[in-house]
């Protein structure tokens, strides 16, 4: 078993936030004021599955990618609590967001 399993379920659980937030902010009525939500949505996702995915394997890589996840997930946790009122979505997202970065501050 993988010594950072705990870290690479918070970096799994954040991406999938992250996607279901995006898909969802692309049918609310006013997606064009939820553009920099998709957006850091998109790259906060794709940050946390490499991260998870070198660190699975136990790349020495791995490590140093929990710093910019750390800045793109607090980046994704900003944007999602402007909509986090309207949004249950974005609501979940900020959350798994800080979570994470809870867990890859810990792991550091």
């Amino acid at each position: 078993m993988n010594n950072n399993q705990a870290l690479i379920q918070a970096l799994n659980n954040c991406a999938e936030a992250c996607n279901n937030c995006s898909t969802a902010c692309l049918g609310e009525d006013h997606v064009q004021m939820m553009t920099a939500c998709i957006k850091s949505d998109m790259d906060c996702a794709t940050i946390c599955i490499a991260t998870a995915t070198l660190l699975s394997r136990n790349s020495m890589h791995g490590k140093h990618l929990m710093q910019e996840c750390i800045e793109v997930c607090n980046a994704c946790a900003d944007e999602c609590e402007k909509h986090a009122d309207m949004h249950q979505h974005c609501k979940e997202c900020a959350a798994a967001c800080r979570e994470c970065v809870e867990a890859c501050k810990k792991a550091m």
